[in-house]
Parts: structure tokens; sequence; C-alpha cells
């Protein structure tokens, strides 16, 4: 991808790895890479590295549910596609993780947390960039193209153990 991509990573809660920012911008940068349209032009985007007690804050006053989770994912944009101006970059949105949700999913799955964690920004970025997974057609192709960009990395296909996509 040769297009400008500005990847904001910040700490705000949790006690993530000393090398949490550097995962989380190269795994935005993968599925940017395999699913943004560089001709849409320059694209922006945040990844926040929280805890439970924001993640259930915000999944309870922007979603209506009362419980942490271990991604959130929220698109500044409502079209298909963003839209672009020449010269303005596209901003993407926000993804949003709950360290204590994704530590103990990584423990219960017998996954690194680092593993875990650069499988969830991915989800969180391709959410932004308008996959989902609410029927099986969509989720059986997030699921494939989330494989695919982390056998890259050299991670494993997280859904060969348990067949369940991470909340959004």
């Amino acid at each position: 991808m040769t297009t400008a991509v500005d990847i904001t990573v910040s700490r705000e809660a949790g006690d993530w790895a000393e090398d949490a920012e550097w995962l989380a911008e190269r795994a935005a940068l993968a599925a940017l890479g395999a699913a943004y349209d560089d001709e849409e032009g320059p694209a922006e985007l945040s990844v926040v590295l929280a805890d439970d007690e924001l993640v259930h804050r915000l999944n309870r006053e922007y979603r209506g549910k009362d419980k942490p989770t271990n991604v959130l994912s929220f698109a500044l944009t409502e079209a298909e596609e963003p839209e672009a101006q020449e010269g303005v970059p596209v901003m993407l949105g926000d993804v949003i993780l709950a360290y204590e949700t994704v530590a103990r999913e990584a423990a219960e799955q017998r996954k690194s947390l680092q593993d875990h964690m650069t499988h969830l920004v991915m989800h969180g970025v391709l959410h932004l960039l308008g996959y989902d997974h609410e029927t099986d057609d969509e989720a059986e192709e997030m699921e494939a193209l989330e494989t695919r960009l982390l056998a890259t990395l050299g991670i494993a296909d997280p859904y060969a153990a348990n067949h369940q996509p991470p909340d959004r």
C-alpha cells in the first residue's frame, strides 16, 4: 500500500506490554494493506489500549450491552466505503481493546497475549472498513481474510480451536 496512513495508538489503561503500540500499529497496517482501497486517499484511525472498565462503559453507552468486551470498533463514517476528499485523510474511526478481557481470553484459548491482541486489532480495523460477521457468509469472508493476514505475521489461525468471532 502506497497511501499515507496515520495510525494513532494510545495507551489509556491496562497492563499492556511494552511493545503493544508497535503490535497494534503492525496489525492495523496489515488490515489496511489488504482491505483499504488506496485510491480513496490517505486515511486516519486510532487504536486505544484500554481496560475493562472503559470498554464496559463504552459498550453500555453506545451498544446497550452492560458488560466489557474484547474489542469495540467505532466507524466514523456510515457509508459502505469511506468517502475521500482531495488532500483530506479519510477518518476511519477508533478501535478500542479491553486489557483484562483480552488477557483472559488469550489464557483461556492458550494463545499468546500478543497474538490475540494482534488478531483483535485486525478484526476491529476490518470492521472500520465495512467487514462484518452478522451472517454466515460475512463471517466466513471476514475470518478467511483475518486468517490469511495473521499467517503473513506468523500467527496461527485463531478460529482453528474455537470457531467464535471476536465481539465487536
